[in-house]
């Protein structure tokens, strides 16, 4: 899942609203529909600030659709002219470990998720799906805290940057982002961790935080694998209330911790991703075997069909995945 660089949703923003005070309008008031206090946050409220986290948020929130690319960029805005605060409150703001984001952004998607069942005027229920995907997060400087080079399977390179681990929620209409981690790649090379000399590792930024508060928590993220971040990312989901019917992945999710973890959910979703045809086995046929040696087998036992819609054979078999009763799908 590589970036867009490029302003598609905001064009449609702007074709959606006939005017600027219409649009204004539906922001302001759908905001205004949000609750969310300083406790979710995580801070106490401080009675001396002059705009207090919640009008900060707000705010952020609006640089979208004021063409406001970062912080950086406020002061030249137009909603400048109407709210003159500095740009480091904003910094200090985002970059303030004491806030749980995590807490905050699933509070902030469970109100969105509510208030869009609640719009849904369709008889049938929505399929709902979980999405997991990972991309290539490339930067430039060495300076950056954690920086490390990673292995990309795009360019099957090395590059220096991040892994970035994202989550979302669809239900056929709405995406909502969920939940996401960034993580690094130690490598073989025991001289060089993650890539980098001794001297280019010192040179990274670095900060002291305390063990127990949420920034230190999402430090501690970069250090475990992707599978184990899934995994807590899941459960997380789950015991948050978000209930969805399929988690859909690529070939790289499909392993047997994460399949084992849907398929002991009570919550009665379902597992659908990608396989590779390596040297995975599976029990088919009384026998293990891998995945091409399985297609090979229902060809001679004459068990795939041919699509005249699609132009391919297919076929499908239920076989055993270490324990676990599955379908692969193959075409």
């Amino acid at each position: 899942m590589l970036r867009h660089k490029d302003t598609i949703i905001l064009s449609e923003i702007k074709d959606f609203f006939t005017t600027s005070e219409k649009a204004i309008e539906t922001i302001l008031s759908f905001m205004s529909s949000l609750t969310f206090s300083d406790k979710q946050f995580g801070l106490t409220p401080a009675v001396n600030l002059r705009y207090n986290n919640y009008s900060k948020f707000v705010l952020l929130l609006l640089f979208p659709f004021f063409d406001i690319q970062d912080a950086s960029h406020y002061v030249d805005s137009a909603l400048f002219k109407y709210i003159s605060c500095g740009k480091d409150i904003f910094y200090r703001f985002i970059n303030n470990s004491m806030i749980d984001w995590r807490k905050f952004t699933y509070s902030l998607n469970m109100q969105l998720l509510r208030n869009v069942e609640k719009q849904t005027t369709d008889n049938q229920a929505p399929l709902r799906c979980i999405i997991l995907d990972d991309t290539d997060l490339s930067k430039t400087g060495n300076h950056f805290e954690l920086i490390g080079k990673i292995y990309s399977h795009v360019t099957h390179s090395s590059k220096l940057g991040f892994k970035g681990l994202f989550m979302g929620y669809h239900d056929g209409k709405s995406f909502f982002s969920l939940d996401f981690s960034f993580h690094g790649e130690k490598g073989k090379n025991e001289k060089k961790p993650y890539g980098l000399t001794p001297a280019q590792s010192k040179e990274r930024y670095s900060k002291k935080r305390d063990k127990s508060i949420p920034g230190m928590q999402r430090v501690n993220q970069y250090y475990t694998s992707k599978i184990e971040s899934t995994i807590s990312m899941l459960r997380l989901a789950i015991s948050t209330g978000v209930r969805f019917d399929y988690l859909l992945v690529d070939s790289w999710f499909t392993c047997h911790e994460i399949v084992k973890f849907i398929a002991t959910r009570r919550i009665g979703c379902h597992f659908m991703g990608m396989i590779r045809m390596g040297k995975t086995r599976y029990v088919a046929f009384d026998k293990n075997l891998t995945a091409k040696e399985i297609v090979d087998r229902l060809r001679r036992t004459k068990k795939t069909k041919r699509s005249k819609l699609l132009g391919y054979y297919c076929g499908e078999i239920i076989v055993d995945f270490k324990g676990i009763g599955v379908k692969l799908f193959f075409l």
